[in-house]
């Protein structure tokens, strides 16, 4: 199973996620952990993620642009074999019932 994570703080996520079950999991190759700095996918000189959110106000927000670069480009790292068909069941699963 192949995770992607798109952060701000990717050395925060490598520590916790390199120890105890997760760890067992990279090392027997059950997990394929990827983490990404969210500002690997900006297009100015500083790397700006944040935006003053839209009619004032208190906080910001976080830009799209970033977001969705990096998602698209994710996906096709990923290749179509790769990713499940979700109307694929897998073998051995119980049908789902839908009751009313």
């Amino acid at each position: 199973m192949r995770i992607d994570i798109v952060t701000l703080f990717p050395e925060i996520c490598r520590a916790p996620l390199s120890e105890s079950i997760m760890k067992r999991a990279q090392e027997n190759r059950i997990v394929d952990l990827h983490i990404h700095n969210l500002r690997d996918w900006t297009t100015d000189k500083h790397h700006v993620v944040d935006d003053a959110p839209f009619g004032g106000g208190q906080g910001m927000v976080m830009k799209p642009e970033p977001i969705f670069a990096a998602v698209e480009e994710l996906k096709q790292q990923t290749s179509n074999a790769q990713r499940p068909t979700p109307n694929v069941q897998l073998k051995g699963s119980l049908p789902l019932s839908v009751g009313r």
